[in-house]
């Protein structure tokens, strides 16, 4: 039994939400998504909550009841309150900045990486050396920082690269004389 799927998820104030054949489409002040069901769950909308449960007692519906249910919940909370990821840049001569609809990332190779804004993800550079990730969908936000660390992932004897603001570096020692 899903621990997960057994609770509903709010829908607070200033989100409207329909579900019609299995499609959940929610807009808030953020945005608007939307999320398709497996025909194993099916949700339903009672009294201001969203419940999810398994159409049937086979394996595969217990397996997307809580998974779906997370789904939801974060579909409600990105129109709502939105995600939002900080990455850090450390090293001589790294930096970021905007230019149009690119993010311009100088990170030590011999040419500037451009990298164009997706829809729906808005980018902010407050300094040259901290980027905020900001939008509604939660896998796309992720999936962009991911991308952005990964053209300079932070190495471990001088921590240079782009890094998430609150991730730890494990720290290796250099060559000893």
């Amino acid at each position: 039994m899903s621990r997960v799927g057994l609770l509903p998820v709010i829908i607070p104030d200033g989100v409207t939400v329909d579900l019609t054949d299995g499609i959940l489409s929610a807009k808030g002040k953020i945005g608007e998504l939307n999320l398709t069901y497996a025909a194993d769950v099916v949700p339903s909308i009672e009294e201001g909550k969203i419940w999810v449960k398994p159409a049937n007692d086979s394996l595969k519906a217990r397996k997307l009841w809580g998974t779906f249910r997370s789904l939801t919940y974060n579909v409600i909370t990105g129109v709502h309150e939105g995600y939002t990821k900080f990455l850090g840049i450390n090293g001589v001569g790294y930096r970021a900045q905007i230019q149009g609809k690119d993010l311009v990332l100088q990170l030590g190779h011999s040419h500037e990486i451009r990298y164009p804004i997706p829809e729906g993800i808005t980018i902010k550079c407050e300094t040259q050396t901290e980027i905020e990730i900001s939008g509604a969908d939660k896998q796309a936000v992720g999936s962009v920082a991911a991308k952005i660390r990964s053209y300079r992932p932070p190495e471990p004897y001088k921590g240079k690269g782009v890094k998430y603001r609150d991730e730890i570096i494990l720290r290796k020692e250099g060559k000893k004389k």
